[in-house]
């Protein structure tokens, strides 16, 4: 009755697979040891160890040759395509966690955050030339869902971008947030406004809504509905409601229908990266450190 074998006996291990491929190759075990960087007798006792855990010779020898036996010339023919498999799979998977070449796919939601991912990824290409960045704008609203569904691999945008199986990085970007109001509106007129006057608008309900802290209720609960930021300020330039943004709107999106009120109250705005916790790779954290080091430069 055939004993049963133990998980030592079953598992070869990775220095007698070597050891193996390198002598079946070579057919000298002295240019085999040579190649391994291990001596003569190392590899005649590994050997001997894997052909007493096959049950079989592998190799037959004389004074003046080594050959393959039957049984070893099958071992190599099946051990060898598989094992240089997994060495490619492992030397993508190392390539993939701390290689910095191939192409990062940056989004970023909105102009101020467009800016800055522009001048992270001319610092990141300095310093990794082996890697391009791949920039695209996307909108909040579904922002998260290109990040799990991988079509982005880090998104720079305005916190909080939480959510299962995200991280998020250091802030970048810090501002005030402000409310555009129509030209035409009384607040218009006015230096700046508190939360509170929030209760007595209407505001545009979006993906990309940035309530100030506080606000509740009827505030912004009737308000039209649009789909994205440029639907947005039309609809508030058409006296349709208001929106609540962060002061970098009032620069790169100035309309003559629009006015932009500081909300001297609210809580500042923060913007920065965030990206799937289980696909960080040296890429993701070396684009990370760009920014920031881009964003103390500009500030």
């Amino acid at each position: 009755m055939k004993q049963d074998l133990t998980m030592e006996e079953e598992i070869v291990e990775r220095h007698e697979i070597q050891v193996f491929l390198a002598l079946a190759e070579e057919l000298h075990f002295g240019r085999a040891g040579q190649r391994l960087g291990v001596t003569t007798t190392r590899v005649s006792q590994v050997v001997r160890a894997l052909e007493r855990r096959v049950g079989a010779p592998l190799f037959e020898r004389t004074s003046r040759r080594v050959t393959m036996t039957p049984t070893g010339r099958q071992l190599y023919e099946d051990l060898k395509p598989a094992y240089d498999q997994v060495l490619a799979a492992v030397a993508r998977a190392v390539a993939h966690g701390r290689g910095l070449t191939g192409t990062l796919r940056v989004g970023y939601v909105g102009a101020a955050a467009g800016r800055l991912v522009m001048a992270a990824a001319t610092r990141f290409r300095r310093g990794h030339p082996g890697c391009e960045v791949e920039a695209r704008e996307v909108q909040v609203g579904g922002a998260a869902e290109r990040l799990h569904a991988d079509e982005i691999d880090v998104l720079v945008g305005c916190f909080p971008l939480d959510g299962p199986g995200l991280t998020s990085g250091p802030a970048l970007l810090t501002e005030p947030r402000m409310l555009a109001v129509p030209a035409g509106h009384p607040y218009a007129k006015i230096a700046s406004l508190s939360v509170q006057d929030l209760a007595r608008v209407r505001l545009v309900m979006a993906p990309c809504s940035l309530p100030a802290a506080g606000t509740t209720g009827s505030a912004g609960g009737d308000g039209p509905v649009a789909e994205t930021f440029q639907e947005v300020l039309t609809l508030v330039g058409a006296g349709r409601g208001t929106f609540v943004v962060g002061e970098h709107a009032s620069r790169f999106h100035a309309r003559p229908d629009l006015v932009y009120v500081p909300i001297r109250d609210a809580p500042p705005l923060d913007w920065g990266p965030v990206w799937p916790t289980a696909r960080e790779t040296a890429r993701v954290r070396a684009f990370v450190t760009a920014a920031a080091e881009s964003a103390r430069a500009a500030a």
